[in-house]
């Protein structure tokens, strides 16, 4: 008959097994805690007011563009970018250069910016993005006092609008819907 010499717990493998898997969590929480303390969260801003009004500004400029009735034609090729500006409100003065900016939704290097000169009716300047994908323009004076953002799908065939066309956007005023039954 043998007799077995009982050891003290401690000098036995289970309980150190069953006991990794606890202290493996908490270290791990210890460390996600670290991060969280450590690193810069992206997300939070310290000047929230100013980008609210920032904010505010863009919708006023978007709200403007809409009042005069701007309606940009774009129009991308492989190597080219024309824009058309047209306005219902006559008094709208064409200004000699439009900024135009050109993101990508999902591909931050492939954005553009470009000032574009206006000859005769056109706004042209160079311009290179891949032959097909999805963009966002943005097109806007240089004093920044209107603005127009829309989507443009490459390959194109024509020209894309973006804003309310000059002959619709405007409401009827309501004594209008009246008279029209």
């Amino acid at each position: 008959m043998s007799t077995a010499i009982a050891r003290p717990w401690f000098r036995e493998p289970w309980p150190w097994i069953l006991a990794a898997g606890p202290f493996i969590v908490v270290i791990a929480a210890l460390y996600t805690a670290w991060l969280a303390v450590v690193s810069n969260d992206g997300l939070v801003t310290d000047d929230y007011y100013k980008k609210g009004l920032s904010a505010n500004q863009t919708i006023a400029r978007s709200e403007q563009a809409t009042k005069m009735g701007l309606v940009a034609g774009v129009r991308i090729t492989s190597d080219a970018l024309t824009v058309r500006l047209e306005a219902r409100d006559k008094s709208f003065v064409m200004p000699p250069t439009l900024v135009v900016t050109i993101t990508h939704p999902t591909r931050a290097g492939l954005d553009q910016s470009r000032v574009l000169v206006r000859n005769g009716d056109l706004y042209s300047g160079e311009v290179r993005l891949p032959a097909a994908g999805h963009w966002l323009v943005l097109v806007k004076d240089e004093r920044e006092t209107w603005r127009l953002l829309g989507n443009v799908i490459l390959p194109a065939n024509g020209e894309t609008l973006i804003g309310s066309p000059a002959t619709q956007g405007v409401a009827p005023a309501p004594a209008d819907i009246r008279n029209a039954k």
